[in-house]
């Protein structure tokens, strides 16, 4: 079938309780083993394009591989830009076909941030393209320690129904204590804080940096507002350990150590697939 807009399987989501994940593609491998995974338990999937991805002289090429698997598939799946920070990088990913673009303003003053997300909703409408705004800043793993386990840069109630209405965004990501990249210590997820944001807007939210959270965490998070979770370094750290294990043996070859990559994004997201309630919602 043709690319399904990210937007219309995460409300479907919203709606009956579970969530989408949105993983992220750096090549054809990956695309991949992510069909396997999507195919295999008729689950709703995005593959998310990072706009530094998109900027190579391949992501044109990788983009066309994602909508010509989609074609060829029966389950629904998004292609979705990921972190875009500017204007340019979304009107990119509109023009290349993605269906969804996620506009990052999350490290700008709050003011900044809503008069620049308006500007990509603004531009998308016209295209037919929803839009994911942050709110809140996720930070990176490493740093854990000095913001997530501490609550700042969480998502600030009173922010969020003006927020969602000066920019006219489609989907909300939230920061809630979940962070990009191995965490420096264990995450915590604030469920009651989930709770509020939930209650003070009807809009989808997505959290991102969902990586090393626990099933439990993302079951809570879902259940408590969430309809659709970013993973990548789970993902990568999974490839990375497979492809160790192919290379082991005398005469390992190519396709040994590029089939392990495929077979660890399947296994992965199938995982991820269950875990979120997404299998067999395609």
């Amino acid at each position: 079938m043709p690319l399904t807009p990210a937007v219309t399987t995460i409300r479907q989501a919203q709606q009956a309780g579970y969530a989408v994940p949105l993983f992220a593609v750096f090549d054809s491998l990956n695309v991949d083993g992510i069909m396997a995974a999507a195919e295999g338990l008729r689950a709703p999937v995005i593959m998310g394009l990072y706009a530094g991805t998109l900027e190579r002289p391949t992501g044109r090429a990788l983009a066309a591989c994602v909508r010509t698997r989609a074609e060829e598939s029966a389950v629904p799946i998004a292609l979705m830009l990921d972190h875009g920070t500017t204007l340019e990088h979304c009107r990119l990913a509109i023009a290349q076909g993605f269906t969804d673009v996620m506009f990052d303003g999350s490290k700008l003053p709050l003011a900044e941030n809503v008069a620049r997300t308006r500007e990509v909703v603004q531009a998308a409408r016209a295209a037919g393209v929803a839009v994911e705004g942050e709110l809140g800043q996720v930070g990176s793993g490493r740093d854990y320690q000095d913001f997530g386990a501490r609550g700042a840069g969480f998502t600030d109630p009173d922010t969020v129904e003006p927020f969602v209405r000066e920019t006219g965004v489609d989907l909300l990501a939230v920061a809630i204590g979940s962070a990009h990249g191995q965490y420096a210590g264990e995450p915590h997820l604030d469920v009651d804080l989930l709770q509020e944001l939930r209650r003070r807007t009807s809009v989808p939210l997505a959290l991102h940096g969902g990586s090393g959270c626990a099933a439990e965490q993302f079951r809570a998070a879902i259940a408590a507002g969430i309809a659709k979770v970013n993973i990548a370094t789970d993902l990568w750290a999974a490839a990375r350990a497979r492809v160790g294990e192919a290379a082991r043996p005398d005469g390992a070859s190519y396709f040994d150590l590029t089939n392990a990559i495929v077979a660890a994004f399947e296994d992965r997201c199938r995982h991820y697939l269950e875990v979120f309630g997404a299998a067999g919602r395609g």
